[in-house]
């Protein structure tokens, strides 16, 4: 997961704590991170919602802003 990582570490929080805080095992988070493992759905918004963030975010397809990354018509719209 793109930013599981980055977002664990901005919030100074163990793979412990967040695995124990949503229900899975340290374990999952670790794989998770590494990119090893992907998680389910239900884990995705498990993650989303305690980071306050949205699982287009935690997967790394958007921005916090809720632009799309790789979309050329937000680019161009950003251009102009």
């Amino acid at each position: 997961m793109k930013r599981l990582k980055e977002l664990r570490e901005e919030l100074n929080i163990s793979q412990h704590l967040l695995a124990k805080a949503i229900g899975i095992s340290q374990s999952n988070i670790c794989e998770y991170e590494k990119g090893t493992v992907e998680a389910t759905e239900t884990v995705i918004i498990k993650l989303a919602n305690y980071f306050d963030v949205s699982t287009d975010y935690l997967l790394g397809l958007e921005e916090l802003d809720g632009r799309k990354l790789g979309n050329k018509t937000n680019d161009k719209n950003v251009n102009e």
